[in-house]
């Protein structure tokens, strides 16, 4: 028997969204603050401390807010399920009706609705509520530690990008090493979260090289103005 099976970019959503938004808050939060210290005339190993700092706290702060918000998310869900089971068993003749209307509003004739309806509630009557009704399935389903792990670790390998740049780089070059890098990652960031999406790489590279840009430019000034001020 042959079997079919294709693949969606549905099916990456739990955690494509985690990984993107972690990976760009490692780079472009670190990078900032890393800037940031430059600017204010800090040494190599205070810009190295503040960006280890930075990853560190970044990580488990980014792990944490996942896991809550989804965690949040995944409850709404769990409601929403008993809720469906309760009124199954309260009005199942209800039920029916609302999932034959759901299919006639999608285009089946009232007769081909019904038939149907009454062939999936036979089957798994909750099952097709949720699926058709909340429009809930197994790939969106919030999956909170999943995301908590992977923004983490996308968080710290975002990260170490502009900390490796400054670790490596000249005195002299320091600042430029920490912005070229930081541009180039967000670049391929985008380029390949757009892929993995399937969305248009050049406006996804342009959309995140917009917001580091903008955060390497306040942070930095922001940094210069300490050093002036003497603060």
């Amino acid at each position: 028997m042959v079997t079919h099976r294709e693949t969606h970019v549905a099916d990456r959503a739990s955690w494509l969204r985690a990984a993107v938004l972690g990976a760009d808050d490692g780079i472009v939060s670190t990078a900032g603050l890393m800037a940031g210290v430059a600017a204010a005339a800090g040494t190599r190993t205070t810009i190295l401390t503040a960006g280890l700092a930075g990853l560190v706290a970044g990580a488990i702060s980014m792990a944490a807010g996942e896991y809550v918000s989804v965690s949040s998310q995944r409850d709404a869900e769990r409601a929403d399920l008993n809720k469906e089971r309760r009124e199954l068993t309260e009005d199942p003749e209800g039920e029916l009706l609302e999932l034959t209307l759901i299919y006639e509003g999608r285009g089946l004739d009232r007769p081909l609705a019904e038939q149907v309806a009454q062939a999936l509630s036979k089957h798994d009557a909750l099952s097709a509520h949720v699926r058709d009704e909340l429009g809930q399935g197994e790939q969106s389903a919030a999956k909170p530690v999943q995301a908590a792990i992977v923004s983490a670790l996308a968080f710290a390998i975002g990260a170490a990008v502009p900390l490796f740049a400054v670790l490596i780089a000249p005195t002299s070059t320091r600042t430029v090493m920490l912005v070229s890098a930081t541009l180039l990652a967000l670049g391929v960031l985008g380029v390949v979260g757009a892929r993995l999406g399937g969305a248009r790489q050049s406006r996804a590279a342009m959309r995140v090289l917009a917001g580091g840009t903008a955060a390497l430019l306040i942070t930095a000034a922001v940094g210069k103005l300490v050093n002036t001020s003497g603060l």
